[in-house]
């Protein structure tokens, strides 16, 4: 398990995703291939993040929301 982030250990993380530094992944949450999220963000409980999804710095998503393929979100947001 990567140390820089963290996750709740009934998140699941799928293979190729890259999860920045002080990242927190809580209940119930899948990140799907290849998706990039960034430093400091926080991904709520029950998200769904499609494959390839790019997620910027300090961005918050809220409990049960879900983000499909294509989806570019800029930092702060």
């Amino acid at each position: 398990m990567n140390k820089e982030y963290f996750a709740h250990v009934t998140a699941i993380i799928d293979e190729g995703c890259k999860i920045g530094e002080g990242t927190k992944i809580w209940h119930f949450s899948h990140i799907m291939t290849n998706c990039k999220i960034g430093e400091k963000c926080n991904i709520g409980q029950n998200v769904v993040v499609s494959p390839d999804v790019i997620l910027g710095k300090n961005v918050k998503v809220q409990n049960n929301v879900s983000i499909y393929t294509g989806v570019i979100c800029e930092d702060d947001v």
